[in-house]
């Protein structure tokens, strides 16, 4: 439950931000879907939701983008009565630059985020009875990607996106579909 009001209050701090400066534009939004490849850990699925903002002062094709990312992942040995839950919910901003204005645009880009990570295990038979570790890490991330025009204000993207947090390395493969505001 504070995870949920945790990122409540970061998507409005990301609100707040975007008309923080004068000649400051929300440029679009992009909603994502990714899959994760964690250190030490098999692959599964995250959701995320970014703002781009362009500014007149910064170099055509610079966009900055304040990132909410969530994944969550639960495994279950039923023969042994084990359950463990992992989850991390990220806080990012990232700098990105578009090599195109218009058309197939290639992209790459960098940035820093907060990973609020939790881990909880039940495992009654091993003296283990739903014990949990919660922490929050600071990580650099590198991305590239491709966006593709689809009609209007409308296009895809792919990307290809790592979160260096020491201990808990993420690679993501994340595809979204983003609208031009």
């Amino acid at each position: 439950m504070r995870w949920i009001i945790r990122m409540c209050l970061a998507a409005l701090l990301c609100a707040a931000l975007a008309p923080a400066a004068s000649a400051t534009g929300l440029d679009g939004l992009d909603v994502m879907t990714a899959t994760v490849m964690q250190e030490r850990q098999s692959s599964f699925s995250g959701l995320g939701l970014r703002m781009r903002i362009t500014s007149p002062r910064l170099i055509q094709g610079i966009e900055l983008m304040p990132t909410v990312e969530y994944w969550r992942n639960a495994n279950s040995v039923e023969p042994f009565g084990i359950r463990t839950t992992r989850k991390d919910a990220t806080l990012g901003g990232d700098v990105r630059y578009a090599f195109r204005p218009t058309g197939m645009r290639p992209y790459v880009g960098g940035g820093f985020a907060l990973h609020f990570l939790s881990s909880t295990v039940d495992a009654p038979s091993l003296g283990l009875n739903n014990e949990s570790h919660a922490l929050v890490k600071g990580g650099l991330s590198a991305m590239g990607g491709l966006a593709f025009p689809l009609a209007g204000r409308f296009e895809n993207f792919v990307e290809l996106k790592y979160h260096h947090v020491p201990s808990y390395r993420q690679l993501k493969l994340n595809w979204g579909l983003s609208i031009k505001l």
